[in-house]
């Protein structure tokens, strides 16, 4: 049961705009609220670039960096795949 409470003021567009939105996804305002701020957080924390690592944990990350890539089979046949574009030229050209 969710019992810490967010408040917030918006204006009349604002929240018919929400609740029309939330209303197309089968949602309440509060649930897509929610959800949306959610989202928007984890977006925000995950595009941090700076962080910091102690010596050693700078040492085991900067090894893993250097050391050379392992072998993917899945990401070697997707960069086999052709681009649909570069079909598409090839397509017309023909």
């Amino acid at each position: 049961m969710r019992d810490a409470a967010i408040n917030l003021r918006a204006l009349p567009e604002q929240r018919d705009l929400i609740d029309h939105a939330a209303s197309l996804l089968g949602k309440n305002r509060s649930d897509f609220m929610l959800e949306a701020a959610c989202d928007r957080a984890q977006s925000v924390i995950l595009d941090q670039v700076f962080f910091t690592l102690d010596t050693d944990s700078l040492k085991q990350f900067t090894a893993m960096l250097d050391a050379p890539p392992t072998s993917n089979p899945g990401l070697e046949r997707l960069m086999a795949v052709k681009a649909p574009w570069k079909k598409a030229a090839r397509a017309r050209k023909a």
